[in-house]
């Protein structure tokens, strides 16, 4: 385990490379029993079909505590975001702390400078990653830090940030989800892809809220491939639930949550 250059005692802690041969051993996204959640086994293989392609994730891992953190990417023409990002490396999802004690530390810088180190290696155009300030989503700035600048913006608060190893390259952009919203007009939609596990969680219970409590007819849409999200209608790409048009929500949310945005709706 190694933590390139880091600013703190890397005793306990250091970025394990996950493969196709351990990441079972270490989990994903602080999954581990792949009896437990279905999810795991479904983001196994989906990281298998994508390794080979280019997809990396690096794993923070403490000696004592275990998975405390990740930064996942990969080569832009396959991201799982709707954005045109090719030539690029692109972040889907960087955090860092089960346990508060390993947040703050400049374990989350060490792992985009490792991103950074090899798309520089990759002879890429540089990296580019969406950003929101909220759940499931890094904020802006930590990037900023780095020195990514924003390239694009979607609705409704969502940022494409982007670190040029060339200057005279053309920026990576985010695609017209609204020609796609226009899809999804009739009902309600819950739309997710393998790439995030939290998709898994809570959908089925929506599902059935939405059909039985208010009377909805309810579609589940899984996105298969990059080309699908990158059609997708928000900016999230990998989740959202659509409601006869709007986006509702843009990343993945307890059954709970549903039923109360939906009690303001249908009233």
């Amino acid at each position: 385990m190694t933590l390139n250059d880091s600013p703190v005692d890397t005793a306990d802690i250091g970025i394990v490379d996950i493969t196709p041969e351990n990441i079972a051993d270490y989990g994903v996204c602080g999954y581990k029993d792949l009896k437990k959640h279905r999810e795991l086994r479904r983001k196994i293989d989906w990281f298998e079909e994508y390794y080979r392609k280019g997809l990396r994730i690096k794993a923070l891992v403490s000696k004592e505590h275990g998975y405390q953190g990740m930064v996942e990417y990969i080569p832009g023409r396959y991201a799982h975001r709707p954005v045109d990002a090719d030539g690029y490396m692109f972040i889907h999802c960087i955090f860092v702390g089960f346990r508060n004690e390993f947040k703050g530390k400049g374990y989350a810088s060490s792992m985009i400078d490792e991103c950074i180190r090899e798309a520089k290696e990759a002879g890429m155009h540089g990296v580019a990653v969406v950003v929101r300030d909220g759940p499931f989503m890094a904020g802006r700035t930590l990037f900023v830090r780095k020195g990514f600048v924003a390239a694009d913006t979607a609705d409704p608060d969502f940022e494409l940030l982007v670190l040029k190893f060339n200057p005279d390259t053309k920026d990576p952009r985010f695609r017209d989800m609204k020609e796609h919203l226009r899809e999804y007009r009739d009902g309600l939609f819950v739309i997710r892809s393998v790439q995030c596990p939290y998709t898994e969680k809570n959908t089925n219970a929506i599902l059935e809220s939405a059909r039985s409590k208010f009377n909805l007819r309810a579609t589940l849409i899984d996105l298969e491939g990059p080309d699908a999200v990158q059609n997708a209608p928000c900016a999230f790409g990998t989740f959202c639930i659509v409601h006869n048009g709007e986006v509702i929500s843009h990343h993945p949310i307890s059954n709970t949550r549903f039923e109360n945005i939906m009690k303001k709706r249908i009233r």
